[in-house]
């Protein structure tokens, strides 16, 4: 097992979910059809290509903004820590900030064409309702994720303190 580990670089359940995820893929491409992934009239409204698109946009642009963005995150509490050297910080903040950032940057990317109403005569004529509460609705949403999270904070916080044991890393 270690030897495997060592040629591959990870465990062996690892290898077989990346096999896994190429079978579906493969499975799913053989369903809808490749001839269906390109338009034949209009290139650039093809599946293959919005995907393509996708795949560079999130290597070259979103993966360093967010890694970025992470590192500054992380600079930056070790920074605070640093200066509170009176009582050491028991639970670390990074993931109650990292996952409401990203749950709401997620469904910014989902909603997004009804925040900037997108499409607002196609919407307005299927649903008879306007796009006006997307923007509100999802600050609203994202307020929640934040709230939710320091919640959660405080308690494990708490919980943390009263036990008297530290709990470290991310």
């Amino acid at each position: 097992m270690r030897r495997f580990a060592r040629f591959y670089g990870a465990n062996p359940l690892h290898l077989l979910a990346v096999l896994f995820t190429f079978a579906l893929a493969g499975y799913a491409v053989a369903v809808v059809g490749p001839q269906n992934l390109w338009n034949q009239d209009v290139w650039w409204k093809s599946i293959a290509v919005w995907f393509l698109g996708a795949v560079i946009a999130h290597d070259l642009v979103l993966f360093p903004l967010y890694a970025l963005a992470d590192r500054s995150l992380t600079s930056g509490l070790n920074a605070l820590r640093g200066r509170r050297t009176s009582r050491p910080q028991s639970v670390s903040a990074l993931n109650y900030i990292r996952v409401p950032a990203l749950a709401s940057g997620l469904t910014l990317l989902l909603f997004l064409p009804g925040i900037i109403e997108q499409g607002a005569d196609a919407y307005l004529a299927a649903t008879g309702l306007t796009q006006e509460p997307f923007l509100d609705r999802w600050l609203l949403l994202t307020a929640t994720f934040f709230a939710v999270s320091a919640v959660a904070y405080a308690a494990r916080l708490a919980l943390s303190r009263k036990d008297g044991d530290t709990v470290s890393g991310s």
